[in-house]
């Protein structure tokens, strides 16, 4: 065919680079999960603080038990050394709050919990075996400081094998790092080891673990990044073991390129409840216990209460606090204008320290 062309002789159809989506291909989370039921690895890629792509993520571990299919998962935001840990709350051993406890959940990811909630306490009503993919932080912000030469002999032999021969995942990984603010640039070597070995290092966790359980079928739960264009987890995965593999992402804001992902995902956004803050900063555990605080919000009902900068918190409505963690697991179904109850200790020059019990309202 040859097209018209404008008036000055150029053409708007001829090497025209528009994608056309059809209305009528779309489908639906049902669909979906018919597709995926014979793939022996799925991953689903997120943006941590989306709580829709979680509830997806939920939606399709639903839909494959529903298919009969053995499901694991696998998830970035538990760290390997921490597996017993998340093997005991899926067996009922442990309860919810152990759980975050044992495996330092709150030091180590930090998003808030009632994210993924819906996925492990699925795991823990049907027991579906979940895996801690990932390698403990410990020996990746060494890496990010000081590179993978800076390991001692015993942490470097036990690293995974690692892949550097993708140049177009370089690249992609370099207009990423470029748009860090200077002060955090720090050096892009390291950055780019620590990417590989966050990728490899979970990569050869699920290989091990699919090997191990033949009959299995293992969704990925892990950042976008990590799963798009296939460059991350699942071309590692691929190099170790030879299995059928598909990939999902949020489609929201992409451009729907076949080389970004298997499939797109379109959620309504759902977002969590807001949480009740006390208000507070926080230092450091006091070496005498308790949580020191160093400073309030702007609207704190802790201030408004009566504590002062310095105060340790001890109690949360009868929760022990000796960490960052006991707060956030006192606070985690707060709501907003609900009071809890808080004790603190308050130290005098002259004297012996003051214990101090109010009332806070949560803001």
């Amino acid at each position: 065919m040859s097209p018209a062309t404008m008036a000055d002789g150029t053409s708007a159809l001829q090497g025209n680079p528009t994608r056309v989506l059809e209305s009528a291909h779309l489908t639906d989370m049902y669909a979906l999960i018919e597709r995926l039921a014979d793939q022996r690895v799925i991953f689903v890629g997120e943006q941590h603080d989306r709580y829709e792509d979680h509830l997806n993520q939920a939606a399709i571990i639903e839909g494959l038990l529903a298919h009969g299919r053995s499901v694991a998962i696998g998830m970035e935001m538990f760290q390997q050394p921490y597996q017993s840990a998340l093997d005991a709350y899926v067996a009922g051993e442990i309860d919810e709050a152990e759980l975050l406890r044992r495996t330092q959940y709150f030091d180590r990811w930090r998003f808030d919990y009632r994210l993924y909630r819906p996925i492990l306490r699925l795991a823990r009503a049907h027991r579906i075996p979940v895996i801690a993919l990932n390698l403990e932080s410990e020996l990746t912000r060494q890496v990010g400081d000081g590179g993978i030469a800076s390991l001692s002999e015993a942490d470097r032999a036990r690293l995974p094998e690692i892949d550097r021969s993708d140049a177009d995942h370089r690249a992609r990984l370099e207009a990423i790092f470029k748009h860090h603010p200077a002060e955090q640039q720090g050096d892009f070597e390291h950055f780019l080891e620590v990417q590989l070995l966050w990728d490899e290092g979970m990569a050869e966790r699920a290989a091990r673990y699919l090997t191990e359980h033949l009959d299995a079928t293992l969704v990925v739960i892990a950042g976008g990044g990590h799963v798009e264009y296939g460059q991350g987890i699942p071309k590692r995965l691929a190099r170790r073991l030879s299995v059928p593999m598909t990939t999902l992402l949020n489609g929201q804001g992409r451009t729907p390129d076949p080389n970004t992902a298997d499939f797109f995902l379109y959620p309504d956004a759902v977002e969590l409840p807001a949480t009740g803050k006390l208000g507070v900063m926080l230092g450091q555990p006091a070496k005498d216990g308790g949580m020191p605080i160093e400073g309030f919000a702007e609207d704190s009902g802790a201030k408004t209460a009566g504590l002062q900068v310095g105060d340790r918190l001890v109690r949360v409505d009868g929760q022990p606090i000796a960490s960052y963690a006991d707060i956030r697991l006192a606070l985690l179904d707060a709501e907003p204008n609900g009071k809890v109850k808080v004790e603190a200790i308050r130290s005098r020059r002259l004297g012996s320290d003051e214990r101090l019990t109010v009332e806070i309202e949560l803001r």
